[in-house]
């Protein structure tokens, strides 16, 4: 019950997406198991829904994933890597689509389990709000494959963090679990993995119990400015990434996670 309404509890299905609802919250859920790696399609996807429930009576999102982990970010070892460039680049292209998602109106929290790397890490921080489990792991791993980080991480990762450890997190691309991602401020509540659906589900309900018109106004202040940031960070992550693209470090680095081994940077 919200808002003292009974609401039935509905489901539909996409290819690799599904979007449940429980009464005023909508569970959107990525469906690649288990490392729900993204490409611009899915990102698509998503802010389509995102926008479809905007516009209807949806009050606060749940953005989850199906397995293991909630999203290993890009597959660095498919033969074209969302995000990355080809002579046929994809219109419009991955950040693009991520823009809408940050531009959208509905308050977000994010279910977090297993790993949220890289690009993964990006749609995490996203969201307003994450609900992790002990397990997760959060890093921004991009230098170590000799790489640009991206996804407006250059944004999202000082205002979650701060400026200093986002700083760390970047230059080292150091994993850390849920608990110290609670205690920096990276996830906002913690709980047991078989728990996880539900608690955020319940912070969701939470938000969608006040005034929706008025969550909306206070977001849209809390935010503003947020996607003219993105943008602009967006436009030069993307112009470092194809940059770097062409080095030997980037070569090495996608090489070294390929084969799990330390990679060996040159420098060039």
């Amino acid at each position: 019950m919200v808002g003292g309404v009974a609401q039935a509890t509905t489901s539909t299905h996409q290819p690799d997406l599904s979007i449940g609802r429980e009464g005023y919250v909508a569970i959107v859920e990525i469906t690649r198991p288990p490392n729900n790696f993204f490409d611009v399609t899915l990102i698509r996807d998503i802010a389509d829904a995102l926008d479809e429930l905007a516009a209807g009576d949806c009050r606060a999102v749940v953005l989850a994933s199906q397995g293991k982990h909630f999203c290993a970010g890009a597959d660095f070892s498919s033969p074209r890597p969302a995000g990355t460039t080809t002579d046929q680049e994809p219109t419009p292209h991955l950040y693009e689509e991520a823009i809408r998602i940050f531009a959208q109106p509905l308050p977000i929290v994010a279910a977090v389990q297993g790993a949220a790397i890289g690009g993964g890490l990006g749609l995490a921080l996203a969201a307003d709000f994450r609900v992790a489990a002990p397990e997760a792991r959060f890093a921004a791993n991009f230098a170590r494959l000799g790489f640009h980080h991206g996804f407006a991480l250059s944004v999202t990762l000082p205002r979650t963090v701060g400026a200093q450890k986002a700083a760390e997190l970047l230059y080292t691309g150091a994993r850390i679990g849920g608990e110290e991602a609670l205690r920096i401020g990276m996830c906002d509540r913690l709980v047991p993995a078989d728990e996880l659906r539900a608690a955020a589900v319940a912070f969701a309900t939470e938000i969608a119990t006040s005034a929706p018109l008025a969550v909306r106004s206070i977001r849209e202040t809390l935010r503003d400015g947020l996607v003219d940031e993105v943008r602009a960070a967006t436009a030069r992550e993307r112009a470092e990434q194809e940059r770097l693209q062409r080095t030997d470090d980037w070569k090495e680095g996608v090489a070294a996670v390929a084969a799990r081994r330390e990679p060996d940077f040159s420098g060039r």
